[in-house]
């Protein structure tokens, strides 16, 4: 009989429920999170999934023997896209790769796998260009704080790199979309949530006096270097998009 597995929409979760599926060998209709459960179909079960570190772990030994460290990095990249239907796409490929002989992960004519290329190359350029535009601005008690809304959960892959450029100053980056953020102690980074009240008008109230006259003085520099004569509105969307003007407080008005 199918199955629709329900899940807590963790990574750990959705190795739990490849781990399953090969146990008990179920015929899977759909995978959804809790709290979010669609009735897939009137001859469909449902089953509830607690995530297991021990059976996520023995699913990822078993995938790094078979395409590597990279090869599962491709798959996390899936997982924090968001894309409807991933982890059926996910699950179908790790059936593949288990079937498969090593590195298959690099199988273009394969459908799933050639999917699963231009996704990682999607959220990849997110990545890159967040890492670029990410503007911090210093609070009142000195945390630098920066806000995004990512097409594409992005965040938990940029850790690494904005903890080792800012290693000597706390901050915190805050996916306004999905309601959670990183924060960096000097020491550590973990993970924070706010309420939903937590908007700009909140962040605009606890800015830095200095950091105020600094955001002023850089937009009247970038209004007076800029040559309106030699404007290239196309040229410059095609390296900016508008999507990400909003981190960018010479994008602002005056």
């Amino acid at each position: 009989m199918l199955k629709t597995l329900l899940y807590d929409g963790s990574w750990t979760g959705l190795m739990t429920i490849v781990f399953c599926s090969y146990e008990y060998k179920w015929q899977i209709a759909t995978i959804q999170h809790n709290g979010q459960y669609i009735q897939s179909g009137l001859f469909v079960t449902t089953e509830n999934i607690i995530s297991d570190d021990d059976k996520a772990k023995r699913v990822l030994l078993g995938l790094e023997k078979k395409i590597g460290i990279q090869g599962i990095k491709e798959l996390y990249y899936v997982f924090l896209s968001e894309i409807k239907h991933r982890e059926l796409l996910i699950l179908r490929s790790i059936s593949y790769y288990f079937k498969s002989e090593n590195k298959s992960n690099h199988n273009y004519a394969n459908d799933d796998i050639l999917q699963i290329k231009k996704i990682v190359l999607s959220v990849s350029r997110e990545k890159h260009r967040l890492k670029a535009f990410v503007r911090f601005q210093k609070m009142k008690d000195g945390l630098y704080f920066a806000n995004l809304e990512p097409d594409f959960n992005v965040l938990p892959l940029m850790v690494n790199f904005f903890k080792e450029r800012f290693a000597d100053q706390k901050w915190l980056i805050y996916d306004l979309k999905r309601h959670f953020g990183i924060y960096y102690d000097l020491d550590q980074v973990v993970e924070v949530q706010f309420s939903n009240t937590f908007n700009s008008d909140y962040i605009a109230f606890h800015l830095d006096d200095e950091e105020l006259r600094y955001s002023y003085l850089w937009k009247h520099y970038f209004d007076s270097v800029n040559i309106k004569e030699r404007k290239n509105t196309k040229l410059h969307v095609q390296s900016l998009p508008k999507r990400y003007w909003k981190y960018l407080n010479e994008k602002n008005l005056l």
